[in-house]
């Protein structure tokens, strides 16, 4: 790439592509384009057309999607499979048509079978049935996949497909109704902090940037306690007990979010999809790159790690009557250390990395 081609960033205000906007123009690349939803709403067919008509990006990166949570991804089942798939229809399509040089579509690790083997390699897919509660997301990101596959097969595009493992970083979501683990275990914990220090003005400051269930830095002391009580931060017995889901025992992997963007740049620039198949294979599938670190961390000892960088004097206690989820999910990278690419930043200071961002940003939803 050129550092002035025109390159369109799709969903540059989330986790993904936020970092993604950060490299590129540390890289100096100068001519980015994106759109925020209100500006252009990418499942709508006729304004993505217009969009690729008037703008002429050269490269797509499509970190949009609609995403989230175990709970919304199993009550919003439709509205995840829909938009997802119309978002991917609309981009990946109109990329062919106004012949983008190159394309990277973002995934899911949640795209492989529940039961795959562990470490999860890129040929697991569609082995065996997915995790019921996320299979409407996977089904549409496994779409995606094999849509970019099928155009590089038929008209000899260059689309890539990346999928990432666990991510964490700046602009991260650490709303406790719909966040990820952790995230939420970073937040928590550090509310837990506040209240064994009877800090009560950073607890208000917290809930001011990021209410609770409505819940903000204003409301009686009474009901600040009850609504984090509820998501499991409370006194008890003259202790500050942290409630964490489940045993502890799952193990899962992270990924800062910065080095996640700089192996998409790093593949949009020195790699095709020509690099990510045997050449002489009789049946071109499973182009797709997974992108982790292929390291795991059970919860309990990842919520004992960011105890210990937040400097929480209180107890974690891990609620076995809650459900644990898989108990392994890691991924196998070695693909992608094959392309020439490997991670630089370690868990611990990643995560202190994140917890600085919580407390100097004031948007952290």
């Amino acid at each position: 790439m050129d550092k002035n081609s025109k390159i369109y960033i799709a969903g540059h205000r989330g986790l993904v592509g936020s970092a993604i906007v950060k490299n590129l123009e540390a890289k100096g690349y100068t001519n980015l384009v994106y759109r925020t939803h209100s500006e252009l709403d990418l499942t709508n067919q006729q304004a993505v057309t217009e969009f690729f008509e008037t703008e002429k990006p050269e490269y797509v990166i499509l970190a949009a999607a609609k995403v989230g949570g175990i709970v919304a991804n199993n009550t919003y089942r439709a509205d995840f499979i829909y938009e997802n798939l119309a978002i991917q229809n609309n981009v990946i399509h109109q990329s062919y048509v106004h012949g983008v040089k190159k394309l990277l579509f973002l995934g899911s690790t949640c795209i492989y079978p529940k039961d795959a083997p562990q470490p999860m390699s890129e040929d697991s897919l569609l082995t065996s049935p997915l995790e019921y509660t996320n299979e409407p997301y996977a089904i549409a990101k496994i779409a995606g996949i094999k849509m970019c596959e099928s155009y590089n097969i038929q008209y000899g595009t260059n689309f890539i497909s990346v999928m990432p493992t666990n991510l964490y970083g700046p602009n991260d979501n650490f709303d406790l109704e719909t966040s990820h683990v952790l995230p939420a275990l970073i937040r928590k914990i550090y509310l837990g902090k506040a209240l064994a220090d009877n800090d009560w003005a950073s607890i208000c400051k917290d809930l001011d940037k990021n209410p609770i269930e409505g819940i903000n830095g204003v409301d009686l002391t009474e009901d600040i306690i009850q609504i984090i009580k509820k998501y499991g931060v409370y006194r008890k017995n003259n202790k500050i007990i942290v409630e964490i889901w489940g045993s502890g025992n799952p193990r899962r992997e992270f990924l800062y979010s910065e080095d996640m963007a700089d192996a998409c740049i790093f593949l949009l620039e020195n790699r095709d999809y020509k690099d990510t198949y045997t050449p002489d294979a009789k049946e071109i599938r499973n182009m797709h790159i997974n992108i982790g670190t292929g390291k795991d961390i059970s919860i309990k000892d990842l919520a004992q790690l960011i105890k210990n960088i937040i400097g929480f004097k209180g107890e974690l206690y891990f609620n076995t009557e809650k459900p644990d989820g898989t108990m392994v999910k890691l991924t196998d990278p070695s693909k992608l250390h094959s392309l020439g690419w490997k991670h630089k930043l370690e868990l611990k200071d990643g995560i202190k990395n994140i917890y600085k961002w919580y407390l100097n940003n004031e948007n952290t939803k």
